[in-house]
């Protein structure tokens, strides 16, 4: 199974830490917040990564290369202007190939993967979710005996991991959509499993919040 990282945004709730640097290149622990994830997926057995950019992107293609350093072979997918998530994936569906593949928001800490036996079926996605923190209080799905759902009670935050299968995005036009409403329809289609994880989870959106996980990940 292959992998992606979503790193192509614009960063814009990062000012000014990234009015000269990409966010998944601002340092955390002594190393670039993306650097976490290539060891981690490195870790987890990965040997091929697709890695979107848009933003300062020649900064990150050159920070991380061919991905040597790091055990894996990356492979970038550019975009002139952001695509956002759905166009992002769209995009670099022909490095990802046919096959199901784990797709990772590049500006979230989380120290869980799931592995590909998670999605199963016909199922067109399993997701991540982890308790609402407090800029998000009133999360994103619900979760009833392993389905993720639209509705339903309590409600969970995306944690911003995934099993994507490719087939999520057929029938979509090029440029630049949103994955959320594609999560949303295959739910209605009972067609995406979930998972709750209770472990550490961070969405490094801020340069607050940037601060809080780097003091967490200081020894």
């Amino acid at each position: 199974m292959k992998a992606m990282i979503l790193a192509a945004g614009l960063g814009k709730r990062m000012r000014p830490l990234t009015d000269h640097c990409p966010k998944p290149l601002l340092p955390v622990a002594g190393k670039p917040l993306i650097v976490h994830h290539l060891e981690r997926l490195q870790k987890a057995g990965f040997k091929e990564v697709v890695i979107n950019v848009s933003y300062r992107a020649e900064q990150i293609i050159q920070a991380l290369g061919d991905g040597q350093t790091y055990g894996l072979r990356i492979h970038w997918s550019q975009e002139s202007t952001p695509l956002e998530t759905g166009g992002g994936i769209q995009n670099a569906l022909p490095l990802l190939g046919e096959a199901p593949f784990l797709l990772v928001n590049g500006d979230i800490w989380c120290d869980y993967l799931p592995s590909q036996a998670m999605l199963k079926g016909d199922d067109l996605a399993h997701l991540v979710l982890v308790d609402n923190p407090a800029h998000h209080v009133d999360g994103d799905f619900a979760l009833e005996h392993g389905r993720a759902l639209t509705h339903g009670t309590p409600r969970y935050t995306y944690a911003g991991v995934s099993i994507i299968h490719p087939a999520l995005l057929a029938g979509q036009p090029t440029g630049a959509f949103a994955l959320a409403p594609l999560f949303k329809h295959a739910m209605n289609e009972r067609r995406v499993s979930g998972k709750r994880f209770t472990g550490h989870w961070v969405d490094v959106g801020t340069p607050e919040r940037l601060a809080a996980l780097e003091h967490f990940l200081s020894p």
